[in-house]
């Protein structure tokens, strides 16, 4: 079975980066009058979010949702927009009643408790509503009474895929029934001598080549000896490598002798020096390389010219010793920062996120 091509990809936490309602907003009007398929993966976040998520996906008209991993809370609020929701049957579910930040410390007398309770009995109206109107989008999709999407929210605790299909939460369940990659002998032998390490999957020693095996296999080649790199490279034509082979091949061979004759391919290879001359290679004769005497004249005014470029690098070079800059009167030390944690980065997007969800009235 072809796996589908996502449009949308909504992981971590809802209102977060990755899980963010603009950038929903800007994949839909993308793909305006279009089929847009979501992957959701999220132990869900912002009511506030998936409730614009919901919306927008129900406007965009069609709209398919895939639950992997666990999905729980407001990921889950979120698909209730999409034409088709369907879940992987490893997945997890859940659905719960809203619950709102609390905290209250210090010394009370009765006058601030009474605010207190009163605060806590307008959080408890506020947050009946939310969940009357969440029970309501789920039964909607669920085509079940209110009453037992609150007693079930109430109650809470994760459900099986097939738990989720059988309330009606998602339509369908997937199953790819992918075929595990399997590591051919010949893979894996390219693999080892290349110096990379064998994956721990299943192996086999006659079958067609799949997919991944010639992936595998192209990797593998990336890191080919540098021996059979340069004998590629020879066969191809390359000057330096057959610079590099002949030098080699002389030196096992003949290596009391004295330095041999440049061939012509090294000396094609030579690109400083015919810049220098502005030409392309050199003739090659009984005699070796001859030069005009124009061309002479050109190679020894470069060398002049490298000669006196060093020497004024090197009087700057003096200069800035002699005279060194002056030292600062001001220190500054820069406090180090400790890189956060992961999850003091998550712990920070849900507060934040909470905060800014308080705020609305």
């Amino acid at each position: 079975m072809p796996q589908t091509r996502y449009n949308l990809h909504l992981k971590g936490y809802v209102g977060g980066y990755d899980f963010d309602r603009d950038y929903v907003d800007y994949v839909l009007a993308r793909n305006e009058g279009k089929p847009v398929h979501v992957l959701i993966d999220s132990l869900g976040g912002s009511l506030a979010t998936a409730l614009s998520i919901a919306s927008a996906f129900k406007r965009h008209g069609d709209v398919t949702v895939h639950f992997v991993g666990m999905n729980a809370s407001a990921a889950t609020i979120a698909s209730l927009g999409a034409r088709h929701i369907s879940i992987d049957a490893s997945a997890m579910y859940l659905v719960h009643k809203c619950s709102a930040e609390f905290f209250e410390w210090g010394s009370l007398n009765a006058d601030q408790l009474a605010t207190v309770r009163d605060n806590c009995e307008a959080a408890i109206r506020d947050l009946n509503k939310l969940d009357n109107n969440v029970a309501a989008m789920y039964s909607a999709k669920c085509s079940k009474p209110e009453a037992d999407l609150l007693d079930l929210m109430r109650v809470g605790g994760w459900l099986t895929a097939k738990e989720a299909k059988a309330w009606g939460f998602v339509d369908e369940i997937t199953d790819l029934g992918e075929t595990k990659p399997v590591l051919t002998d010949a893979v894996a032998s390219a693999m080892a001598a290349a110096g990379m390490p064998i994956p721990n999957i299943p192996t086999a020693y006659s079958r067609n080549e799949t997919l991944i095996e010639r992936f595998i296999a192209a990797i593998a080649s990336l890191f080919k000896s540098a021996k059979e790199a340069e004998h590629e490279q020879i066969s191809a034509g390359n000057p330096q490598a057959e610079m590099k082979e002949e030098a080699s091949h002389n030196e096992n061979n003949h290596p009391s002798s004295p330095t041999l004759k440049p061939s012509a391919t090294m000396l094609q290879s030579l690109s400083l020096l015919g810049e220098v001359l502005n030409i392309e290679g050199f003739a090659v004769g009984e005699d070796g390389v001859k030069l005009t005497a124009e061309q002479a004249l050109a190679v020894e005014r470069a060398i002049a010219d490298r000669d006196k470029r060093n020497t004024e690098l090197a009087e700057q070079v003096q200069a800035l010793k002699a005279n060194p800059a002056e030292k600062s009167q001001v220190v500054v030390d820069a406090p180090q920062q400790t890189a956060k944690s992961p999850f003091d980065v998550f712990a920070d997007k849900v507060n934040n996120a909470k905060k800014l969800f308080n705020q609305v009235p």
